[in-house]
C-alpha cells in the first residue's frame, strides 16, 4: 500500500471507526471472560472458553480489516492506528488514537509516538 493524503487517511478513518468501535467492545468482552476463567470460574454472563475463542477469532478477523486498508495497527489497549503519509516532503504517520473521534495528530518517522503533533 502506499501513502496516504490527509484527507484519504480521514475518509478510510470514517470507515473504520465501526470496526475499530466493534473491535473495543470484543476486547473488553474478551478481557472479562479470560479474568473470570482465570478466577477459576467455567461461565460469565458473557460465556465461557468457547465464547472466549470465539471473540479471539473476531478481534482477529476486525484487526485484519484495519490492516487491509494499509492503516498500520500499532497498539491494542489502547488501540493506536497510523496511516503512512507525507507532509511536505516529511515522511509522518497520520495518528489515530482510541477515544479520538477524527485524525488530528500525526508524528515523524523517527520520533514515533512521542513526537505526536497536532496537524496543521
Amino acid at each position: 500500500m502506499g501513502l496516504f493524503t490527509v484527507e484519504e487517511a480521514r475518509a478510510e478513518l470514517d470507515r473504520l471507526l465501526p470496526v475499530l468501535d466493534e473491535l473495543i467492545a470484543v476486547r473488553a468482552d474478551a478481557a472479562e471472560v479470560a479474568v473470570a476463567l482465570e478466577r477459576g470460574e467455567a461461565r460469565t454472563e458473557l460465556g465461557g472458553l468457547p465464547e472466549l475463542k470465539g471473540m479471539q477469532a473476531r478481534l482477529d478477523e476486525l484487526m485484519t480489516q484495519v490492516q487491509q486498508t494499509g492503516a498500520e495497527l500499532k497498539g491494542f489497549a489502547p488501540l493506536l492506528v497510523d496511516f503512512p503519509a507525507d507532509l511536505d516532503g516529511v515522511p509522518v504517520l497520520l495518528c489515530w488514537l482510541e477515544g479520538d473521534r477524527r485524525l488530528g495528530w500525526y508524528h515523524r518517522l523517527d520520533l514515533g509516538f512521542a513526537g505526536r503533533r497536532p496537524l496543521p
